[in-house]
């Protein structure tokens, strides 16, 4: 998506460089806009601390351009200790992608070099955070069940929600929706340039390249593995299937995984 957001408003000529998406879409969690405020290294940070300083760095991202700024979160729209983890104040809308967690907890385990049952834990833990080092602070994801509910559950049209699968098997009717939520008219052709500049097969083969900064060190799979949906079939055993079916029913349902 963010590939996609930098492809459709920069227009390029040849993709745009997935080492340089923060040009406008911006990680909340990074240390670096957290050090504005505490210079300490960012493992140094209490919960305390960030928690203190989060309203203050979403404030300050908005300041780094003078048209919209596009902001990277991970957290549930919830609050932690009295303290919203999105600052509403100075949001003005959100894109919201949602994923059958059968096939999360796949990706999720790659991307953190850990076990799928591992995965499997952490999407069903209300507690779950992740970060609280050097480049990262924090971010409470809390599970997929209740970080789906937190964004989705209200209507609001200052809300736009995908499918994942839907950007896959519907990229025309989807990618076009996201353009227009974001009151762009474009043309089909631009669309679909957009659309061509940013698919999996371009980013994985840029990664292939010149590598991908935002690859967790911890995990020897490439960041863009994939890219496909219902690999879960294939990959889960029934006892794993029927664990996320089991912890995540009434939100999976809702989105038609079940």
């Amino acid at each position: 998506m963010r590939s996609f957001l930098h492809n459709l408003l920069r227009n390029p000529t040849e993709s745009y460089d997935i080492n340089t998406l923060t040009d406008f879409t911006l990680g909340e969690a990074q240390t670096r806009w957290f050090k504005q405020f505490d210079p300490r290294p960012g493992s140094e940070y209490s919960l305390a601390d960030v928690r203190r300083m989060r309203p203050a760095v979403h404030r300050h991202l908005t300041t780094l351009s003078p048209d919209s700024v596009f902001v990277k979160t991970h957290n549930a729209l919830i609050e932690d200790e009295g303290v919203p983890l999105v600052t509403m104040g100075v949001t003005a809308g959100a894109i919201y992608i949602v994923r059958d967690p059968r096939d999360v907890v796949i990706s999720y385990s790659h991307h953190q070099g850990k076990s799928l049952d591992f995965a499997i834990d952490m999407l069903g833990q209300d507690a779950a955070c992740t970060g609280g080092d050097d480049i990262n602070v924090y971010e409470y994801l809390s599970s997929w069940s209740r970080h789906v509910a937190s964004w989705t559950s209200a209507p609001n049209p200052q809300l736009l929600v995908q499918r994942y699968e839907d950007l896959l098997d519907q990229p025309v009717k989807s990618f076009g929706s996201v353009a227009k939520f974001l009151g762009l008219d474009v043309t089909r052709a631009r669309l679909d340039k957009a659309m061509k500049l940013s698919s999996f097969k371009v980013l994985k083969a840029q990664e292939q390249r010149k590598g991908f900064i935002e690859r967790p060190a911890r995990s020897d799979a490439p960041f863009f593995r994939e890219g496909k949906a219902g690999q879960w079939r294939k990959i889960l055993t029934p006892e794993q299937v029927a664990r996320i079916e089991a912890d995540h029913g009434e939100q999976m349902r809702r989105f038609g995984y079940l």
